[in-house]
């Protein structure tokens, strides 16, 4: 019996000892202080009851469903919105992101029409110095021009290509357009000969025939003349293959090997070429400095006393008329905007040498006429074309001064190319091809002939075309550019902003400019323009 005793008694104290333990676990621990005992209890009582969890439960799925159809729905609404007229251009953005392309979107210009659209912003640049144009269906002759224009070192030889370069190619194109389909008729020729105007068999002499070849070489010597012609070492009589002139230009050439040395001189050959180079290269640097350079004043002085100060006047390179450039009614695309090119860059360096503006730019035009697409490309512009499998084809190849066929023309110009965080002609500019920057012009080492693509829009039955300034193509790849706006084709400026904004967001430092070009069944639906 006692022992029986015994042991209820230690069950009924264990059992009360676990009994207390349980319930300070369910109640809880008591607080040190009085005010955290009450929260705890209010929410024990309040907040821990099985319909208010469930309301919560209830309340932050539908936060989240909120939130995920934020996301559809932006897009959506902004193209229902911009459809209809009442949608601004840009629309709610947050986070990071945002910041970054409300400050691009401060300074940005676009423009939309049925078949293509462009986007450009300012980006981090002081100036805007890009251009671009579209003329679709140029006066309805079925022929359509876009251009992009990437100026650098002021806005003037963009603007200048802009609206004079582009009404020329305009105008010959229509005028050709019409001979070529029968509209007009060209201008009688006397006696059955072609019209002086034209060459020798009535059509303009092609890049690739002896005469062009002579007339080029021609060029390039009265270019040379002029530029040693009043110098000290010799007169403008020499011939081009003299010792002297040889000497001349072998002693401004320079290797990579000692551009990676870099100018801080020697003793021997090697000491001399680079203070030649140091010397062309301070003297081009002069003519790119401020109204009080030395350089700068002396072409005022010169202009002011009607004397160049550096022999014969260069000539002009040779336009022909519209109907030189038809034959058996087919037009000389590319031998157009060529000769434009060469006449607008011409006219474009005897008028900054009169004001004394030193800008350049490059030069990506691209013509499509029925199924016919020809690109013409100065300077590192690029575009690129998205086939009907997604495939990324190149439309041009950027002028660099680090490649081979650029870098051997410089050498046998007399200049050299000098790595200054990129490769420069003269350590000066980052494309070896351009418009206008005449002090590099006079010595040949940059020139404005462009590079002539032409395509089959039957073949590859492309989706759509990208043109754009070096700004976009510092931060995209062909083939990530052709992936990215293939996606967002069916926004309202078919990709181009979203690839612009998305460029500015990944760093591009430069102006960016994106002109995309929808093509249908690898053809362009036109509507028309009166430029």
């Amino acid at each position: 019996m006692e022992d029986e005793l015994e042991d209820k008694i230690l069950y009924q104290t264990l059992s009360k000892s676990h009994m207390k333990l349980l319930s300070k676990f369910a109640v809880g621990v008591t607080p040190l202080n009085s005010s955290l005992s009450y929260v705890w209890k209010v929410m024990r009582v309040y907040l821990l009851k099985p319909e208010v969890l469930i309301a919560g439960l209830l309340i932050c799925l539908f936060v989240l469903y909120l939130q995920a159809a934020e996301v559809w729905s932006r897009g959506f609404i902004r193209r229902i919105s911009s459809s209809l007229g009442f949608g601004k251009p840009g629309g709610a953005r947050s986070g990071k992101l945002a910041m970054l392309v409300s400050a691009a979107e401060k300074h940005s210009w676009e423009e939309r029409t049925t078949g293509s659209a462009v986007y450009a912003v300012q980006g981090r640049r002081a100036r805007m110095e890009d251009r671009y144009v579209i003329s679709e269906n140029i006066n309805n002759c079925g022929i359509s021009l876009f251009a992009i224009f990437d100026g650098h070192g002021g806005e003037y030889a963009a603007e200048y290509a802009k609206t004079v370069l582009v009404k020329n190619i305009n105008q010959k194109l229509q005028q050709s357009s019409a001979i070529a389909d029968g509209k007009e008729s060209p201008p009688t020729v006397a006696n059955g000969k072609p019209s002086s105007d034209c060459g020798p068999d009535g059509k303009p002499d092609s890049p690739g025939s002896p005469k062009a070849a002579n007339d080029r070489e021609k060029d390039v010597n009265e270019r040379y003349k002029v530029m040693n012609g009043a110098g000290s070492h010799g007169n403008g009589n020499e011939p081009p293959g003299s010792a002297a002139t040889v000497q001349r230009r072998q002693s401004f050439r320079k290797s990579k090997t000692e551009d990676a040395i870099g100018g801080a001189g020697g003793t021997g050959a090697i000491g001399g070429s680079n203070s030649n180079n140091q010397q062309l290269e301070n003297d081009l640097l002069s003519k790119y400095m401020g109204n009080q350079s030395p350089a700068r004043q002396q072409v005022k002085k010169n202009l002011l006393n009607g004397t160049s100060g550096a022999g014969p006047t260069p000539v002009k390179p040779k336009t022909y008329e519209a109907q030189c450039y038809v034959q058996d009614g087919s037009i000389n695309f590319g031998k157009i905007i060529t000769d434009e090119v060469l006449a607008a860059d011409f006219d474009l360096v005897e008028a900054a040498k009169r004001m004394s503006d030193f800008a350049g730019t490059t030069a990506l035009i691209a013509v499509i006429h029925r199924s016919k697409l020809i690109v013409a490309n100065v300077g590192d512009s690029r575009g690129v074309m998205c086939d009907y499998k997604g495939n990324a084809i190149p439309l041009s190849f950027d002028h660099k001064p680090q490649q081979v066929r650029e870098q051997k023309r410089i050498a046998d110009a007399g200049g050299f190319i000098a790595f200054k965080g990129v490769w420069r002609v003269a350590g000066i500019l980052a494309t070896s091809r351009a418009l206008g920057d005449y002090p590099l012009k006079e010595k040949n080492l940059v020139i404005a002939d462009p590079d002539i693509l032409s395509f089959d829009l039957v073949d590859h039955r492309p989706q759509f075309l990208i043109l754009a300034s070096d700004g976009l193509w510092d931060t995209f790849t062909n083939e990530e550019a052709v992936a990215y706006v293939r996606e967002r084709l069916d926004e309202p400026h078919y990709g181009a902003k979203s690839i612009a904004l998305q460029s500015y967001s990944r760093g591009s430092v430069d102006n960016i400019t994106v002109l995309v070009v929808v093509l249908k069944n690898g053809r362009f639906e036109v509507g028309s323009s009166s430029d």
